[in-house]
């Protein structure tokens, strides 16, 4: 059996925190050989966080749940651990590491918190094993992943192709602000896709270009009339309750709501932050929380 050396750590901890995401745009094509689709999405990382925290010790990768959740794994399942484990076999090098997690992006909610942890977990091993991956080292690790991993890595707004892997950054200078319907049970993605499959009646990517130009003018309303879901049939199809929600921000005066990625959180685009108070007070029957984007990707914590 191969011998890896144990780590020296430059610190004793790290703490990095990693944005939600939403899709502005989900584009999807046809199912490819590799059981993955093909994209065209338009990513938005939005101010709604995770924090990781990496300690030394003991052997092993330890993960530890800061406020437990039943659906979130802490073996080998979750990505945050396959992302330290991943990452130690590139550098050669034996793990000994427990992982705090505190959960602040929705479970199963179609706001890519699993892959968003990976990200971060990427980010605190490489720096606490001080191993000053290069930036596309890190990125291709992170497709190695999972689809999202990647745009956890550098937030902002880009457009994702393949299967979202590969990333074109996106500027403008207008932030957007949000509120976001969360659900008690989370959807699983690989079902969505599958219903998806199953309902849409073309296998063509619907054009993210309505949505990359909405981005450079001022007028929220603009984004809001170009935001496109093409998984949003099959997530409705699933929770047809959905239909009410979005319905509930619109009429609580949300310039459009849509499912976020896979559902099913729904997120309503409003104007600025009063308005995303005022609708969010609006739709007290529902558990919401507000944000806004773009933010950066996952960043070590110094204080």
């Amino acid at each position: 059996m191969e011998e890896y050396p144990l780590t020296v750590p430059s610190r004793s901890a790290v703490r990095v925190r990693v944005p939600a995401k939403i899709n502005l745009h989900l584009g999807v094509g046809p199912l490819r050989d590799d059981n993955f689709h093909d994209l065209a999405t338009v990513f938005h990382a939005v101010s709604l966080y995770d924090e990781l925290t990496l300690e030394c010790g003991p052997p092993g990768i330890r993960l530890i749940l800061e406020s437990p959740d039943e659906n979130v794994p802490t073996d080998e399942r979750n990505l945050a651990v396959r992302a330290l484990k991943l990452l130690a076999e590139h550098a050669n090098i034996e793990p000994a590491v427990t992982v705090r997690l505190r959960k602040g992006i929705p479970v199963a909610g179609g706001m890519a918190g699993g892959s968003a942890d990976a990200a971060a977990a990427l980010i605190a091993g490489d720096a606490l094993w001080h191993l000053a991956t290069p930036p596309e080292k890190l990125h291709e690790l992170a497709a190695q992943l999972g689809s999202d991993v990647p745009f956890a890595l550098h937030g902002g707004d880009a457009l994702g192709t393949g299967r979202g892997e590969h990333l074109t950054p996106l500027t403008h200078p207008y932030q957007r602000h949000w509120v976001f319907v969360t659900a008690h049970e989370g959807l699983s993605t690989p079902a969505v896709y599958a219903q998806s499959d199953r309902l849409r009646k073309t296998t063509e990517a619907s054009d993210p270009a309505a949505v990359i130009k909405a981005l450079d003018e001022p007028d929220p309303q603009a984004l809001a009339d170009a935001l496109c879901n093409d998984l949003q049939e099959a997530t409705l199809n699933l929770r047809p309750e959905l239909h009410e929600v979005i319905n509930a921000g619109e009429a609580a005066g949300a310039l459009k709501g849509i499912v976020s990625g896979s559902g099913p959180t729904c997120a309503f685009l409003v104007r600025d932050a009063e308005h995303a108070r005022r609708v969010a007070e609006n739709l007290k029957n529902y558990p919401t929380t507000t944000a806004f984007g773009s933010v950066d990707g996952a960043q070590l914590v110094t204080n």
